[in-house]
């Protein structure tokens, strides 16, 4: 299937896909694989020559046809040539970060980065002699300021995590092209429905596919996707790293792609339904979405989103205990407690923004992040009703 003209809908359903390359099957099967084998030395040596070519099998950690196959269909959905498909988000971004920088280099690092990244810069990369600099997200084109020589990648993530500050990508991004530095973008939140970011301008789109692409919460999932002329230094990273994504989980990615679409457009309303109704609370101070006209950035999901995920914060009145907000959230019977996102159940999460914040403090009452599901919306809202009764009982 050609995919340049076709809608987004159409390439979540079909892109990636080939029946008739497998008995007329409609889901591409399963390819369990280490050892490739080949009919002759000149056609070995080939195929090692080529290992990185799209569709090439040469050896099971380079991919198989399922891996092939993901990788397509996540690299048509996010308007980029190619994609590369890893064992978990975490390794995807480590990845995109170490195929860029050696010794000496320096980063510039989104302060609401995924807080896992963050501890990659703190740790990783400065045993190595790579130096982070982590940024206020509304810098904007003023990030100009902070370039250095030495500077080789600008990281961003937009919508940013726990605050969901949106960014001013387009400026950021004529900073890095005029100085010749790579951009990395964390598009977890948007994809693969809502946002583009190499549309925009941005060299790497880095994405956990275990939040909305994989979307039942049983597998864990990367991916980054960019130009054709820049897969080679992904690839290679990821290879030397031994990153790769196994078989029957990029089987379980695929399938779970193709219901993107109707999952998120349905979670979106969940959320804008949930943060009306939490903006009617006593007991919050301001909810945290950028889709509120007065959030940081809502200009720019304006202008640059086509629309908002299930994923949301709020920020509960500085009086509010932690024993009262423990009452709340022990005993929630629909909202699960625990990390990750993106799945078809509501979650919600206790969050510490001002632990972790270097270049912008923050300064709040209790904070939560939480995730609207598939559940009918009425038991999402008694529940936190209860959730809220709780809370005032203990206070």
């Amino acid at each position: 299937m050609t995919t340049k003209s076709k809608k987004p809908d159409t390439l979540l359903t079909h892109a990636g896909a080939d029946p008739h390359a497998n008995f007329g099957v409609v889901n591409p099967p399963v390819y369990h694989a280490s050892t490739i084998l080949h009919r002759s030395v000149a056609a070995l040596e080939e195929s090692q020559k080529r290992r990185f070519d799209k569709g090439n099998m040469s050896y099971g950690r380079y991919g198989t046809p399922t891996t092939f196959a993901l990788e397509e269909a996540v690299a048509a959905a996010e308007a980029g040539e190619r994609a590369i498909a890893y064992c978990s988000g975490a390794a995807a971004c480590y990845a995109a970060i170490l195929g860029f920088v050696k010794s000496g280099d320096h980063v510039l690092m989104v302060d609401t980065v995924y807080s896992p990244v963050r501890a990659f810069c703190d740790g990783f990369l400065k045993r190595f002699g790579v130096e982070t600099m982590f940024y206020d997200p509304m810098i904007g084109g003023d990030i100009a300021g902070l370039v250095r020589d030495n500077t080789k990648i600008i990281y961003l993530e937009s919508p940013g995590s726990l605050t969901f500050e949106v960014q001013d990508v387009p400026a950021i991004v004529a900073v890095a092209k005029a100085r010749g530095i790579t951009t990395i973008l964390d598009n977890t939140w948007g994809s693969p429905v809502f946002y583009q970011p190499l549309k925009f301008g941005v060299d790497v789109s880095v994405i956990a596919g275990t939040k909305y692409i994989v979307g039942h919460s049983d597998v864990m999932m990367g991916f980054t996707v960019t130009s054709s002329t820049l897969l080679p230094t992904l690839r290679h990273a990821a290879a030397e790293l031994g990153y790769h994504a196994a078989p029957d989980d990029c089987y379980l990615a695929l399938r779970g792609l193709r219901t993107a679409g109707v999952r998120m457009r349905h979670q979106e309303q969940q959320a804008l339904s949930l943060v009306k109704w939490l903006q009617q609370r006593t007991e919050v101070e301001r909810v945290l979405h950028p889709a509120l006209p007065g959030h940081p950035g809502h200009q720019f999901w304006r202008r640059d989103f086509t629309g908002a995920s299930g994923l949301f914060g709020v920020v509960l009145k500085r009086e509010v205990s932690q024993q009262a907000l423990a009452a709340m959230l022990d005993g929630m019977e629909l909202f699960g407690m625990g990390a990750s996102w993106g799945g078809y159940e509501s979650l919600i999460l206790p969050t510490h923004p001002e632990r972790i914040r270097t270049a912008t403090p923050w300064a709040s009452g209790p904070t939560l992040r939480l995730h609207a599901g598939l559940e009918d919306l009425s038991d999402l809202i008694a529940d936190l009703d209860a959730g809220f009764a709780r809370l005032n009982a203990a206070r």
